[in-house]
């Protein structure tokens, strides 16, 4: 089993900036893609960011060039740099591992971490 642990939401003005953490333990064999997904009330979940284990990231249109999501594949982390935030931005953001245990590939989520921009 593999656990993901989110950390660094919470209430920022419009404009400001905000850096989330997702940090993998457990039985870990190997980590692919990690990204962050994002849900609003009344929305379905969606992606908002990917990066392959290699360092590429991929972004929705929506958040591109604002947020930047990086990674460290040695403390099996992920960060999401968000900046520039919009109200619309205002999520519970979910944290996302692609791991692989030397057999086959399973999904992992974290518990997710409020994002809260006021306008």
């Amino acid at each position: 089993q593999v656990q993901l642990v989110e950390s660094g939401g919470g209430l920022v003005q419009a404009g400001g900036s905000l850096r989330l953490s997702c940090a993998a333990s457990g039985s870990i064999f190997r980590i692919n893609a990690m990204g962050w997904y994002r849900q609003a009330p009344g929305k379905q979940r969606e992606l908002v960011a990917v990066i392959s284990r290699g360092g590429s990231p991929n972004y929705a249109d929506s958040v591109k060039g604002r947020f930047t999501i990086s990674r460290d594949n040695a403390k099996n982390t992920v960060y999401l740099q968000m900046n520039s935030l919009k109200a619309e931005d205002t999520a519970v953001y979910y944290c996302n591992a692609d791991h692989w245990n030397g057999l086959s590939n399973r999904d992992y989520w974290g518990q997710g971490t409020q994002v809260t921009v006021s306008s």
